[in-house]
């Protein structure tokens, strides 16, 4: 079947889906495969549920001419029409991926350009090789600009998703320690995210670029770039971040108090509001944003229970935003404080060693009560009063369950599949 084929067939259905579960009336199902199931097998079901087409790539499950879609390779279709898709719809894309601060910075500049224009991003961490695809595929007529999150693990990731998406813009929030597994090591992941840094080079786009951060600057010197800085000598001049324990930040000589917490979260908020600069949404609207954007889904959450402050911040971690973290968290000004940590995860050879280096950071600041928790740091274990370690969330519960704090300022941080925050109903 002819891209263009697919295509009418896509215009006449009201959404993408790819889970028989999530079927809606009138949408097109395309039956993808992974490692423990084939949804070819699903597509005669996808059509009872009220699918208009189904997308298969298996002749054996084709029973309907009038509704089924051959193709050779379903998810190839789902990259090529979302890709057909961008190009007739014509507008203005930005991509951006980074080792921390993606899907944050994804929402603030969602909610600074909306403040002006029509605009559409990706829902949720849809940001993989399947979920750049669909939200593409979310983008009409009426969306005036499209924001999309890309997310990799290994090399090769961000080229293919740009050919995908094919952005005009372009940001990296930072190049931390994260999927070493994948990219093999630290300057894999510079490498790895510096991809669309080649795209935008290679196709005379433009970078929205930190100029404080010396490796954006430095791989940037060739493309067209749109610059921020606390420094000056940028497009963007930030004149003030503070945080303690939310950021603010002193820009064009108005000052925006944020509901996001740490002083890593800065710069999240400086490249939305130099997108919004240079999309001309005025600096009041940008202000207004900024201010009405509450974090949510274990992101940097501020909660209040049992007379504790609780920073929730267990979507994800790795050694860059742990330390991130744990830095801003000692700078804070509260009094007794304590850390859940659970471990790192896609680390690889690294893991130990970063995990000792987590450990090692905390040892130094004995004012705050340090949970570890997981085999990884439990394997990292020192003798000092003010750190404990378990090697699981059960041997955790068993001792925290005795000794549950009042009127502390705990942070709690760790991988998703660490669950952390089930911590909060032990509190």
């Amino acid at each position: 079947m002819k891209i263009e084929e697919l295509y009418q067939c896509f215009l006449q259905c009201s959404s993408i889906c790819t889970d028989t579960r999530k079927i809606e009336p009138n949408s097109l199902f395309f039956a993808l495969k992974g490692d423990n199931f084939d949804a070819n097998t699903f597509a005669a079901e996808a059509l009872t549920k009220g699918a208009l087409f189904v997308v298969i790539d298996d002749k054996k499950y084709f029973t309907d001419e009038n509704k089924m879609l051959l193709v050779p390779d379903s998810l190839r279709a789902l990259q090529g029409l979302a890709n057909y898709h961008r190009i007739q719809l014509g507008l203005p894309i930005i991509a951006l991926t980074g080792s921390n601060g993606k899907t944050t910075t994804k929402e603030l500049i969602n909610a600074v350009l909306s403040q002006q224009y029509q605009t559409k991003a990706t829902v949720g961490n849809l940001n993989n090789h399947i979920g750049v695809p669909l939200t593409l595929l979310s983008f009409n007529e009426d969306t005036d600009i499209g924001i999309v999150e890309m997310g990799a693990n290994h090399q090769k990731e961000i080229e293919m998703l740009c050919r995908i998406a094919q952005p005009d813009f372009g940001y990296i929030t930072n190049f931390g320690k994260a999927h070493l597994e994948g990219f093999g090591g630290t300057e894999g992941v510079i490498k790895g995210k510096s991809e669309l840094y080649q795209y935008l080079e290679q196709n005379e786009k433009t970078a929205f670029v930190n100029l404080d951060d010396p490796i954006q600057d430095e791989k940037t010197k060739n493309i067209t770039r749109y610059t921020f800085s606390q420094k000056g000598n940028s497009n963007v001049v930030i004149q003030s971040v503070s945080a303690n324990p939310m950021v603010k930040i002193g820009v064009e000589n108005i000052t925006i108090q944020s509901h996001l917490i740490g002083i890593y979260n800065a710069n999240n908020i400086n490249a939305a509001i130099s997108i919004g600069n240079y999309f001309n949404v005025p600096t009041e609207a940008i202000k207004t944003a900024i201010e009405n954007y509450i974090p949510s889904n274990n992101r940097s959450q501020l909660i209040e229970k049992n007379g504790n402050h609780i920073i929730l911040d267990a979507y994800n971690a790795n050694p860059s935003s742990m330390t991130a973290a744990l830095e801003n968290f000692a700078q804070l000004e509260d009094g007794s404080k304590i850390a859940i940590l659970g471990d790192m995860f896609e680390l690889g050879t690294e893991s130990l060693k970063e995990h000792q280096n987590i450990v090692s950071l905390v040892s130094h600041t004995p004012e705050i009560k340090t949970y570890f928790i997981g085999k990884d740091f439990f394997a990292s274990k020192i003798d000092q009063p003010h750190l404990h370690f378990f090697s699981s969330f059960d041997d955790f519960t068993h001792s925290f369950q005795n000794e549950i704090p009042k009127a502390h300022t705990i942070l709690i941080k760790g991988s998703r599949g660490m669950a952390l925050e089930r911590t909060l109903e032990l509190l």
